[in-house]
């Protein structure tokens, strides 16, 4: 696989009411940023992304990547189409990461096992479990699912091994250098994905565009 050593990579993570945004060439140059955009983020994506690529340019992308959720439905969608048509403009790989396993790569030092609860709407939660591996990697146990409070508590009490509860509230921006390292590990692996293989998870399954 090419060396990204005079190419970057770029991931947006727009699940929540902050932006991320992360770039990387993984030789040294690397930088990210968080926005609390909230409702704003519609009318500021774009401008935001313009200037933080910058001295980079467009051509110099080798993948992108994106957190395609679970999250919030308009905002998670608005960072995939956003995503998609970049990927499909500049014709390179369009990674789409899961939050949730986002969140456990970013927590991987913390604990083996980790399950992932993040509120969904009514009495709801996003949820999964994940399992570090070598490599930096993380390995579904529980795939992503959405399910009611109840019927994940009684997960979490059958469940047959050791695992911390991690239940993030807030600050799920800065989770975007973790979709950004998880699509370069399968960038190392050789999978190419297109952008019409993005698509947004909203908790059952994925939903067309």
């Amino acid at each position: 696989m090419e060396n990204l050593t005079n190419k970057y990579a770029l991931a947006l993570h727009t699940t929540s009411p902050e932006l991320g945004l992360a770039l990387s060439n993984f030789a040294g140059d690397s930088r990210s940023q968080v926005w609390g955009l909230g409702r704003s983020l519609s009318t500021h994506l774009h401008y935001h992304l313009a200037a933080f690529l910058q001295p980079q340019t467009w051509a110099d992308l080798a993948f992108i990547a994106v957190a395609k959720g679970p999250g919030s439905y308009t905002s998670t969608r608005m960072g995939v189409v956003t995503a998609r048509t970049l990927a499909q403009q500049l014709d390179v790989p369009l990674f789409a990461i899961s939050s949730l396993e986002a969140i456990a790569h970013s927590e991987k030092s913390q604990a083996e096992i980790l399950a992932i609860q993040l509120p969904a709407q009514s009495d709801r939660v996003y949820a999964a479990i994940y399992q570090v591996t070598a490599g930096n990697s993380v390995t579904p146990l529980l795939p992503d699912s959405v399910m009611t409070i109840d019927a994940w508590q009684n997960t979490l009490e059958i469940w047959h091994t050791p695992y911390k509860l991690i239940q993030p509230e807030s600050g799920l921006g800065k989770t975007v250098t973790s979709v950004l390292e998880l699509a370069y590990l399968n960038w190392q692996q050789g999978k190419l994905p297109t952008w019409t293989e993005a698509l947004p998870f909203y908790g059952q399954h994925p939903v067309e565009l």
